[in-house]
């Protein structure tokens, strides 16, 4: 992603932080417990710094963990969000490239749909100054598992424009490591899938796919043609046209221990 389409894109997340709270997906516990185990030792009671928060799905998981959470966000209306929704979380306005916390302050550093918004470059070197040696930086991204047909289907319609396809993450995946940003403050990149799913309706699906960044960016007509071709697409399915469904998703997981 180029740098003014990342900013761009970036930045828009704020005039939709209501429905993003409301109808982004969570994260398996199964992805969280793997994210932190190289801290060695439970969930429980880790300093936890939940970096690029968003309104705080990842936060959730977390502290039902049982982990002390701080939550660092940029974009105010999201940070607003996620205090609503957590009030007990310290939750600070701060950027993965200055994070407003004191050196080996956290245990674990945790990503969750945020991390390809970072300018690596600045954002890596920030990550290494606060956490403790031998805690991990993990990164999750939620995608759809465009094997399923219907899946495979929306995609295709929306050419793009909605949530990541499995097949996009995993070549993503596959190709990070934080060494490549010029430290050697971490070492190399371990990689995992976690199966998961979310129940929708052809009305909050809709909802959902306007919450994504290449969605909110576009001209009103635009975006309210893309959303009724997604309503249509969803009433003419079998497997999504009638109530509730579950959409199939993957948690793509990647994390790297800090030496």
């Amino acid at each position: 992603m180029e740098e003014l389409e990342r900013l761009r894109r970036g930045s828009a997340f704020g005039a939709a932080a209501q429905a993003y709270a409301e109808h982004r997906p969570g994260y398996p516990e199964a992805a969280v417990r793997w994210s932190l185990e190289p801290a060695g030792r439970g969930v429980a009671g880790l300093r936890v710094l939940d970096l690029g928060a968003g309104t705080g799905k990842l936060t959730a998981v977390l502290t039902e963990l049982g982990a002390q959470v701080t939550a660092v966000e940029p974009d105010p209306a999201m940070l607003a969000q996620l205090r609503r929704l957590h009030p007990g979380v310290r939750a600070l306005e701060g950027s993965a490239e200055a994070i407003p916390l004191p050196d080996a302050s956290v245990d674990a550093v945790l990503c969750g749909q945020s991390m390809h918004w970072f300018d690596m470059g600045r954002a890596v070197p920030e990550i290494a100054r606060v956490l403790v040696p031998g805690g991990p930086l993990s990164a999750l991204w939620n995608a759809d598992d465009d094997g399923v047909a219907w899946v495979h289907g929306l995609h295709e319609r929306t050419r793009g424009a909605g949530a990541p396809s499995l097949s996009r993450r995993r070549a993503e995946a596959a190709n990070f490591d934080v060494r490549q940003f010029g430290t050697e403050a971490f070492g190399p990149a371990e990689r995992a899938e976690f199966p998961h799913g979310q129940p929708h309706t052809v009305a909050t699906m809709v909802a959902l796919m306007g919450t994504h960044s290449q969605v909110l960016v576009l001209r009103a007509a635009e975006r309210a043609a893309l959303l009724a071709e997604v309503e249509d697409y969803l009433a003419s399915r079998p497997e999504t046209a009638s109530g509730e469904f579950v959409v199939p998703m993957v948690a793509a997981a990647v994390r790297a221990v800090r030496r």
